[in-house]
């Protein structure tokens, strides 16, 4: 972890406005840094320096003149029992823009400077009461609109992940001091076995990388949606479907064929996993040329998604297998319109049976796609854990460096300081991960992401 002391800008008190933009009930203003208590105390007429700790109370905060501003509750945090680590202050008052704007100003001020984007909580990194897993937790609970997503930001932010990795670094490091002493010492009474002793330890820090990085993909679509194509022949009931899913009429339905002519993409959470939903043109041969710029439309979303929905209607004969551009994509078949009975020729296919019209098999759909995520409770686990792609990028390139490594050691003539190298190098990615080593252009990277006042 980085020592924040001889950080610039812990040397500064910041203040922000921590709830959203508008008109509420209550407002918060925060503020942070050596002179907190000094800006508060002066703010408020001198209340704020008699304050309890982590108490609430009643105060007014007035301007140069005396004059009452607003009144609300006050609460002070000394250092370190705050969330940044710092001396802090929190008022709440009321709600309206103006006089929120204006408790705001009176605080910068007696001394406090504006906050940037997510600075409350890069200070809390920087005076170690967060790692950097946990920093990026806080973000992704904000912007978590499903459960599932909300469980994985939670998990991140008790430090789950930060755990996991952390434990991964101190075995590499156990590894390398290990090597180390194999190199530096060798007439010393090294065990035989140490060999085979520092495989079995790059092995199971690789074992441990191979898992989370199972969980990119989770992690991806809990933050960005699966991408989940509708797709089949006209008039199977796909935009029935999307309607369905939705919980209202966003697409025309219609018996005519051809009625769908470009895609349609709604966002829904299905079971607390989110699925950026598109309605996609009649995949036939096309009766005009706007017809066929929507098939052509069609068959790009395919490519591109994560989940193929290919519906069928299950009371017609099984038409010939339509040739699909290639896709990595699970695709689920489902046979839409099962109230009027299926025709024989579906009956040995694997699908989902399902009526848009009057609501049957939608939970076994919802099955269907949890497990065709990998969404389902025996995988998904108690303590969900589902990586971004920055840490993808560190746990590849830790990867990377341990399988050199562990090639080196398996070759006798091979100099284990070469091996040594390697090992460092996975040292340093797995550092990043948590922040526990040079993180400086990282930081302005991740936190940018964040709203003022958090």
């Amino acid at each position: 972890m980085q020592n924040s002391a001889a950080h610039p800008t812990t040397t500064t008190t910041i203040a922000a406005v921590a709830t959203p933009t508008g008109v509420g009930a209550v407002s918060l203003v925060r503020l942070s840094g050596p002179a907190a208590l000094a800006v508060a105390n002066l703010a408020t007429g001198g209340r704020a320096a008699g304050m309890t700790p982590r108490h609430a109370h009643h105060c007014r905060i007035v301007d140069a003149a005396g004059e009452v501003l607003d009144d609300g509750l006050m609460v002070v945090f000394r250092a370190p029992n705050s969330f940044t680590g710092e001396d802090s202050v929190e008022f709440s008052g009321h709600g309206g823009m103006l006089v929120t704007r204006e408790v705001l100003a009176r605080l910068l001020a007696c001394g406090a400077v504006a906050a940037g984007p997510g600075e409350f909580t890069q200070r809390a990194f920087l005076n170690g009461k967060l790692d950097l897993t946990q920093a990026e937790g806080v973000m992704d609970l904000i912007a978590a609109q499903t459960r599932l997503a909300l469980r994985a930001a939670r998990s991140q932010l008790e430090g789950h992940l930060g755990r996991r990795t952390t434990a991964a670094r101190d075995e590499v490091l156990a590894t390398l001091a290990h090597l180390e002493a194999w190199i530096d010492f060798p007439d010393e009474d090294i065990q035989p076995h140490t060999g085979e002793s520092l495989r079995a330890g790059v092995r199971s820090v690789l074992a441990t990388l191979d898992a989370l990085l199972a969980t990119a993909d989770q992690g991806r679509v809990l933050r960005d949606g699966a991408r989940t194509v509708i797709f089949g022949p006209p008039n199977v009931g796909k935009s029935s479907l999307l309607n369905r899913l939705l919980g209202f009429e966003r697409a025309i339905v219609s018996e005519t064929a051809g009625t769908t002519r470009d895609t349609i993409e709604e966002i829904v959470s299905l079971h607390g996993i989110p699925l950026r939903l598109v309605d996609t043109a009649g995949v036939r041969l096309a009766g005009d040329p706007i017809e066929a710029a929507g098939i052509q439309r069609t068959e790009r979303q395919i490519e591109a998604a994560d989940l193929l929905l290919e519906v069928a209607d299950g009371s017609e004969p099984r038409p010939p297998a339509m040739r699909l551009p290639v896709t990595s994509a699970k695709r689920l078949l489902l046979l839409n319109k099962t109230d009027l009975g299926e025709h024989p020729s579906w009956q040995e296919l694997a699908g989902v049976r399902l009526s848009c019209a009057g609501g049957e098999g939608f939970d076994e759909l919802a099955a269907a796609i949890r497990d065709a995520l990998h969404f389902n409770e025996a995988e998904w686990g108690d303590h969900a854990v589902a990586i971004n792609t920055r840490h993808q990028a560190s746990l590849r390139n830790a990867r990377s460096a341990l399988l050199a490594a562990l090639e080196l050691l398996q070759t006798p003539a091979s100099d284990p300081e070469l091996a040594a190298i390697d090992l460092r190098d996975a040292l340093d990615a797995l550092g990043e991960i948590s922040g526990r080593v040079d993180t400086e252009d990282l930081l302005g990277e991740i936190f940018s992401r964040f709203c003022i006042g958090k």
